[in-house]
């Protein structure tokens, strides 16, 4: 099958992803996927029946980003993976249409995995910190009645960094954004580096205008894409 675009690290197909991505035949090591929510009376919100199938049969790991509702109205479409996490990406600026809930400022990404949890890539990015408990230290851990008792008594060298916490902030596009529902950069690398191994693949099969395809890049990932829209695709490329 013929790309739109290719370059040393990015691959560009245009077409629905149903049908381009069974052709593919490829093995992406995470794949980062915001489709269409259909939770709008927008034309171009519409939710392409099966994909999350189509997607299991290629990866076994998935970040997907969709409002609790789309989950689950969504769930039966999803039975080929299983949920382990959920991270919170916190904007800089909310939108809400009605004056009857919460002014949003949040969206959810959640990661779906497909047979053993060894086997699936997974590195928690780190982030520097300056709080307390600086230094070399030996600790014993007990999580009490909640958490249980975990209780191990070693030497801990801190390094000044702590893992990424589950509520990431990102200043979203508002008003610069190519696409109407575009991701930043700032959400995206950290759920590339979680799930992608340095040089591995990933795989979005809404591309969008391509923000994905440049955290990769920037990462030091490959990324292999699939838009339908012409005009997005011809923005992706450029």
């Amino acid at each position: 099958m013929k790309a739109y675009y290719v370059d040393d690290s990015v691959t560009l197909y245009h077409g629905d992803m149903r049908t381009i991505l069974p052709a593919l035949q490829i093995e992406p090591d995470c794949v980062i996927a915001d489709p269409p929510y259909e939770q709008t009376a927008l034309a171009w919100d519409r939710w392409p029946a099966g994909w999350p199938g189509l997607v299991a049969a290629a990866a076994d790991s998935m970040w997907c980003f969709g409002p609790m509702r789309l989950f689950l109205d969504r769930r039966d479409e999803f039975e080929a993976w299983n949920l382990s996490q959920d991270v919170v990406w916190e904007k800089h600026a909310g939108s809400s249409f009605v004056a009857d809930r919460f002014r949003r400022v949040h969206e959810i990404a959640t990661h779906w995995y497909r047979g053993g949890w060894n086997l699936v890539h997974h590195d928690v990015p780190k982030v520097p910190h300056a709080g307390p408990n600086q230094g070399t230290t030996r600790r014993t851990a007990s999580g009490g009645p909640h958490l249980g008792q975990i209780g191990f008594d070693r030497a801990w060298l801190d390094d000044g960094t702590r893992y990424m916490r589950s509520v990431i902030q990102a200043k979203s596009l508002r008003g610069t954004a190519l696409h109407p529902t575009e991701k930043p950069i700032g959400i995206l690398d950290p759920l590339i580096r979680y799930a992608c191994p340095e040089g591995g693949l990933v795989l979005d099969p809404f591309a969008g205008s391509g923000s994905t395809a440049v955290a990769a890049r920037l990462t030091g990932r490959r990324a292999v894409l699939i838009e339908l829209k012409k005009s997005y695709y011809e923005q992706a490329a450029r």
